[in-house]
């Protein structure tokens, strides 16, 4: 057996059953698909026995663990040469492990990722995230590494691995956040080979509404603090973009309430009807405004550019428009909590790994 794909699960068969289907087709078909069903309320055992004959597929069931243990539990049981990643909400390309056969055949190393894309299919929303996740304006596409060939730290949403190389590494730590960067950063200092596959490539849902993104980008900032704590060099000056961003732009809404507070001031001041007031009304009232003008045209400048780069990208005016909350979300959620994370443990001390929303870590 070449390959071992492995998936962690909670509460997501209708997923499952996207993904087990773009797995039968399939060009390259020395594979087998281990689902670990990790304590779901809403399983997808009977899912995965569709399954059973098209593909060779084999199921497991553990209490809720969070995904890394899940993976190591799957890694446990599998017989592959190379282990395969993969989260529930990905959709794999006809093409995918005949790219993975080519590229490794053509340049062996030890591990390797690929990028994610947004189905046509997705909705506006999911699209408008995934622009957020990726983009050069949101730092994603920086963060990301895609033009670092041979320096590519993936991600667990499509990660490959030698089966052998996993188990000497121990495979995923307990961190419930960051776990997958983690991973990378130990299979680096291991001193293994490493690559980015760019064409072996998923489509990937992500997540489904701005609540549950901002929670799994407000969770990638504090995790980001721990791997600091963990590893001081794995720190690079693109990790500090998205908390400059929350101070900037709480600069700016200081900035805009001032603005606002002596618009306000010398509206009364000059329909005040009488005293010496009355005649710096008018000025106090255009000070006022330009400190709000100031303050806003970053922001819309900043917009615009969002909605002109989604709009070339996505070929949709919605999902342009909806990029912009989306990048926001992306910068404060992360941005708010590196802050807190750093304020807590570099500042004020605390030494255990710090998290948020712990029970959400697959939402």
């Amino acid at each position: 057996m070449k390959y071992s794909l492995i998936v962690p699960v909670f509460n997501r068969p209708d997923e499952v059953d996207e993904l087990l289907e773009s797995l039968t087709r399939q060009t390259e078909k020395n594979f087998e698909v281990l689902i670990v069903e990790d304590g779901s309320e809403v399983r997808c055992e009977e899912v995965v026995r569709k399954y059973v004959g098209r593909l060779d597929v084999k199921y497991f069931e553990k209490p809720n663990s969070g995904p890394g243990q899940s993976r190591n539990y799957g890694a446990e049981r599998s017989t592959g040469d190379f282990l395969i990643v993969l989260d529930s909400d990905v959709v794999l390309p006809e093409g995918y492990l005949e790219e993975v056969d080519r590229e490794l055949t053509e340049r062996p190393c030890d591990a390797f990722g690929g990028p994610d894309r947004a189905h046509e299919s997705f909705t506006s929303v999911q699209k408008a995230i995934n622009y957020s996740m990726t983009s050069f304006f949101t730092t994603g596409g920086i963060r990301g590494g895609k033009k670092k060939m041979d320096k590519f730290y993936p991600r667990s949403f499509n990660m490959g691995i030698r089966r052998d190389l996993y188990l000497q590494l121990g495979g995923f730590s307990n961190m419930r956040f960051g776990e997958d960067i983690d991973f990378s950063i130990r299979i680096f200092r291991s001193g293994a080979r490493c690559r980015l596959f760019p064409e072996a490539w998923v489509w990937h849902k992500r997540r489904t509404d701005f609540r549950k993104f901002f929670r799994q980008v407000h969770n990638s900032g504090i995790a980001r603090i721990n791997l600091y704590k963990k590893y001081p060099d794995s720190l690079k000056l693109v990790h500090l973009l998205p908390a400059a961003f929350v101070v900037g732009l709480t600069l700016l809404a200081v900035v805009f309430l001032t603005g606002a507070a002596l618009a306000l001031m010398g509206y009364l001041a000059a329909h005040c009807s009488q005293g010496p007031g009355c005649n710096f009304g008018p000025l106090v009232m255009l000070l006022g405004a330009g400190l709000m003008a100031l303050a806003l045209l970053p922001v819309l400048l900043y917009a615009l550019m969002i909605v002109g780069d989604s709009a070339c990208r996505n070929r949709s005016l919605c999902v342009a428009l909806l990029s912009v909350p989306a990048s926001f979300i992306q910068l404060t959620g992360y941005g708010t909590g590196f802050l807190r994370a750093w304020w807590l443990r570099c500042v004020c001390g605390r030494n255990e790994e710090l998290q948020a929303f712990r029970k959400n870590f697959y939402k």
